[in-house]
């Protein structure tokens, strides 16, 4: 028996879309909604679609870099910054300190942070289906090769003069497209995804959108691990 979802306010699904990807709305809401887009296609083609819309926007909202706080940090953890010719010296003997404050299995467990491998990274999955799931898109993304497998387990082809288009949709970014999916199955490199990234199918023109913009959004799915 599936869990049910926590109760989202009744002001509509297309007002909840577009305050979804505003991100304005309450922790306790976003996480209802984002329980939506995983199990109603057809609310997470809302979410779709509003993303498309409200896209222009973050052209007013140029990408900033990061500041680099390592030496901050290093420096209080280690004390104040050195010559570059002296300070792998003390970033040594500052972490010997470090681990000869702690405890003797405390200090295994910073060593073991340090040589830890990484785990296998992760098969995420994703079904991407029309509102009234006549169409149906079974999305396999593995996170190391950055290969995704789309097949469409239900429904037709586009028809003549159409295509079906697959996008990509990263939080706070405009739909990248990526591939034509009309076929019944189709390999295709992605952009590095994590769980939580939205990929949609929209309806196109043969041949794509043509103008870098979804036509008509048919479904879109969020990438959970498999």
């Amino acid at each position: 028996m599936s869990t049910p979802h926590p109760p989202i306010p009744d002001e509509g699904d297309d007002l909840l879309a577009a305050e979804y990807v505003l991100g304005v709305l309450s922790l306790p809401e976003r996480l209802a909604a984002e329980a939506r887009l995983r199990d109603d296609p057809a609310f997470a083609a809302r979410v779709a679609a509003w993303t498309a819309h409200l896209s222009p926007l973050d052209a007013d909202y140029p990408e900033v870099p990061a500041p680099n706080l390592l030496p901050q940090i290093e420096a209080r953890l280690f004390g104040r910054a050195e010559p570059a010719a002296r300070r792998g010296w003390g970033r040594s003997v500052g972490r010997r300190w470090l681990l000869g404050g702690l405890g003797a299995g405390a200090a295994a467990a910073v060593v073991g942070v340090f040589l830890a491998r990484p785990g296998k990274p992760p098969m995420l999955t994703a079904e991407i289906a029309t509102a009234n799931g006549a169409l149906i898109f079974q999305a396999r993304y593995d996170a190391g090769t950055h290969v995704a497998t789309i097949t469409r387990t239900k429904g037709q082809g586009p028809g003549a003069a159409k295509d079906y288009q697959l996008w990509v949709i990263l939080p706070g970014k405009a739909p990248s497209p990526v591939a034509l999916v009309s076929a019944p199955r189709l390999r295709v490199t992605l952009p590095k995804l994590v769980a939580g990234d939205t990929l949609a199918v929209s309806l196109e023109p043969a041949g794509g959108s043509p103008n870098g913009k979804p036509t008509q959004v048919l479904g879109a799915g969020v990438l959970t691990r498999a």
